[in-house]
């Protein structure tokens, strides 16, 4: 899944590198079978980062626009120590399910020999990854305070670093002979890391096979050189012998072609993929109202110690149903509330009547707890009751306290072209981000209101 952070000419860690990368990535195409259509290139002009793919005649949706046979993939089954990560599977096993493919990568990068070598020179420059995961830490807490990004990436951290000492290093020393010292390294695993979060690509299991442990991910040449949009023009199929990019609406040609990598609100975007879609472009944004807000919330509107006691037999109710936990969220979206069911529940039992609350429990939640009528559409709020709107707006103010800006500051920023400009490429992206979500919970707030 390609990024748009900057690529540049020739990734630093491949060795000698080709002077003109794009042309040794084409001849490799052509002789691993990989055939991309004559009406499109790739390309470093006319895209919005790094390299991309470009539409050098005009293309109706429908039209193929390259395949990639599986041979050519980069995965933990088709590198050079395929045999090996396949017998050591056992060992291998993580919370992510990654640590083979990494295996794979950190082998073929030092490989002299690797078949990927001209695929590995359209990579970014590792060192100059933009995910947040390599921001000092003062910058990304301060930056993106009240996003959930600087958690999702202290967690992501530990993981990485748990992962690669308790398996990764071991597995490495004990096969000296194929993992050269250069690349037993925790720094560059951290990237590899970034690289597999946002360049690779995760088979879907098919229908009957939804029990299954969801597929690896593996590495698909050409595929992740497009960039994404949520309004995007193509899209990639899986077939049993390739992979197929496919055009999903017309694209005029010197159009850049883009792909997209699910329905990420812009957190997600700069979390996996280090870059955002500026507002309003990104129609899948998203805001969160953490649970534990809400049982705040619900307790502030306590008076009595009584109240309060029942506010917290009202949430253990909830946590018994799994409509709640002390780590999720409500997620809000522009138009519709994504956690519709969980919200609608929460709202409900916490502001019903102690009375309505004893029988609902009495009957151990299988009462009548049917879900409201209708959808949980933003332009619904208002119908909602008036207690229901009261707890939900004060939510909505608590969570608006954890951001270390306020709209208004955001807004001046973003309405003024020349100080905007003047911001880091880093200042801009937490930006976007912040006032995406920011202007989400706004919105809340004046259809919750009297």
């Amino acid at each position: 899944m390609a990024t748009q952070t900057k690529r540049p000419r020739v990734a630093g860690h491949v060795d000698g590198g080709d002077p003109d990368p794009v042309a040794g990535f084409l001849n490799w195409c052509r002789r691993v079978g990989l055939e991309l259509s004559p009406k499109v290139a790739v390309s470093r002009q006319g895209t919005v980062a790094g390299y991309g793919m470009v539409a050098r005649e005009s293309l109706q949706a429908g039209e193929l626009l390259f395949v990639v046979p599986r041979a050519a993939l980069l995965s933990q089954h088709t590198c050079s120590i395929g045999g090996l990560l396949e017998r050591e599977r056992g060992a291998l096993q993580s919370q992510s399910g990654w640590v083979p493919l990494l295996l794979a990568l950190l082998h073929e990068l030092q490989a002299p020999a690797s078949r990927w070598r001209p695929y590995f020179a359209l990579w970014p420059e590792l060192g100059s990854l933009e995910h947040p995961m390599f921001w000092p830490e003062e910058e990304r807490r301060y930056l993106l305070q009240g996003t959930g990004v600087p958690e999702a990436v202290e967690k992501d951290l530990a993981n990485i670093r748990s992962e690669y000492h308790s398996i990764v290093l071991p597995f490495m020393e004990a096969h000296p002979d194929l993992f050269s010292l250069r690349v037993r390294s925790l720094e560059l695993y951290y990237q590899l890391v970034a690289v597999v979060m946002a360049y690779s690509f995760q088979e879907p299991l098919e229908e009957e096979e939804d029990e299954k442990e969801p597929n690896s991910p593996v590495m698909v040449p050409a595929a992740d050189i497009l960039n994404h949009l949520a309004n995007h023009n193509a899209n990639l199929e899986y077939s049993a012998n390739c992979l197929r990019m496919v055009a999903t609406q017309p694209i005029p040609k010197g159009h850049e072609i883009f792909n997209t990598y699910g329905q990420m609100a812009n957190w997600q975007l700069i979390h996996m993929y280090g870059f955002v879609e500026p507002y309003p472009d990104n129609t899948d944004d998203t805001a969160d109202i953490q649970m534990v807000t809400v049982r705040e919330a619900a307790l502030q509107g306590t008076k009595t110690e009584a109240e309060r006691l029942l506010a917290y037999e009202r949430w253990d109710f909830l946590c018994k149903l799994e409509m709640v936990g002390e780590e999720g969220a409500f997620v809000i979206g522009r138009e519709e509330v994504l956690t519709e069911e969980e919200l609608i529940t929460t709202l409900k039992v916490l502001c019903m009547p102690a009375e309505e609350f004893r029988e609902l429990k009495d009957q151990d939640g299988g009462g009548d707890n049917k879900r409201e009528e209708g959808s949980l559409t933003i332009t619904n709020i208002p119908k909602l009751k008036a207690s229901w709107r009261q707890l939900l707006r004060n939510s909505v103010l608590l969570t608006l306290q954890t951001y270390a800006t306020d709209l208004k500051t955001d807004q001046d920023l973003l309405s003024n072209k020349e100080v905007y400009a003047k911001l880091s490429w880093r200042e801009q992206q937490a930006l976007q981000v912040r006032y995406g979500q920011k202007m989400i919970l706004h919105q809340l707030l004046e259809l919750t209101s009297e």
